[in-house]
């Protein structure tokens, strides 16, 4: 790790929000044209997740009332994704509970995929956990996977203390192979989980390193018999948005997308400051277990902020 540039990440952290954030609206319009990209996703199997990750809603080691179900059809992954083209999604990813689906799960998988890739102007994309089968990745990539969504939810120093039943070497050594094998990486975080201003910029900068095309951002959102159910003051808004402009200043190449979290923990005066800061994509409708923002809320939010969705 650069401890020189983490120092100068969290002096930059030290400046008055305003100033950040002008600091980081640049290097977006440096990089970026003001069009804004939408995607979507759809549980497509939910909770009983053998998993101990304390944010999580959907491990069996939490004490929340969900409903789970198992994988979905493809007729309904597919009748999603159209919809989600027809709401301007470019991108669309069933997304599943646990660390990787078994043989009879991961074949239904790719159906799913090459399903999803023959929708015309959407890019097939999905999360089905850690994968270090090259075999199954080069099956997910054949069948037409375009971006693996994977994320790295914490620096590696502070990764003990969100999970312990697998290593953050593996979700390192996921995404690298996914890129090895020709697919784009979706990879990004969680932002209030009780970790320090420098643990969110190592977490920035080892997102970085794996140079991924999208980063989303969540915001935790403490969830009732979770053991994180009591973190709602581990961020405050004006923290969030300093955190956007630091990572826009980290990935200033990097897509980066308001993801889970944010209409639970984020006004919208501060979601449109946001995007002045450095976000450009958008997680539209609902998420896993919890409820997103409308979607012509979004798009009255991207309008009045003279920027374009991406075609």
């Amino acid at each position: 790790m650069n401890n020189k540039k983490i120092d100068e990440l969290l002096e930059l952290y030290n400046l008055p929000t305003d100033e950040l954030i002008e600091i980081s609206s640049k290097i977006t319009k440096e990089n970026f044209s003001g069009e804004v990209e939408l995607c979507s996703i759809i549980s497509a199997k939910t909770g009983l997740c053998p998993e101990n990750c304390k944010y999580c809603s959907q491990s069996v080691h939490s004490k929340t009332n969900i409903e789970t179900h198992p994988l979905l059809t493809l007729d309904e992954v597919l009748k999603a994704a159209k919809e989600a083209k027809a709401n301007g999604a470019k991108c669309f990813g069933p997304v599943t509970s646990g660390r990787f689906p078994n043989n009879e799960e991961f074949e239904k998988i790719l159906e799913m995929t090459e399903a999803i890739s023959g929708i015309d102007g959407l890019k097939a994309c999905g999360s089905y956990g850690i994968i270090l089968d090259e075999d199954k990745i080069k099956k997910l990539k054949n069948a037409g996977m375009q971006r693996y969504n994977h994320n790295l939810n914490s620096a590696k120093s502070y990764y003990k203390n969100i999970c312990t039943s697998h290593a953050y070497a593996d979700r390192v050594k996921t995404n690298i192979l996914m890129k090895e094998n020709g697919i784009d990486l979706c990879c990004g975080g969680i932002i209030g989980m009780g970790e320090t201003r420098r643990q969110r910029v190592e977490m920035a900068l080892e997102i970085a390193e794996l140079n991924p095309v999208s980063v989303p951002m969540n915001f935790l959102t403490p969830i009732e018999g979770t053991p994180f159910e009591n973190y709602l003051d581990k961020i405050d808004e004006e923290e969030i948005l300093k955190t956007i402009a630091i990572f826009r200043i980290a990935l200033p190449k990097q897509i980066i997308r308001y993801a889970g979290g944010r209409a639970a923990r984020f006004s919208k005066e501060n979601q449109r400051l946001g995007m002045i800061a450095g976000v450009n994509a958008l997680m539209v409708c609902n998420y896993l277990t919890t409820t997103g923002i409308g979607l012509e809320d979004d798009y009255k939010m991207v309008e009045s902020l003279e920027m374009s969705i991406a075609k």
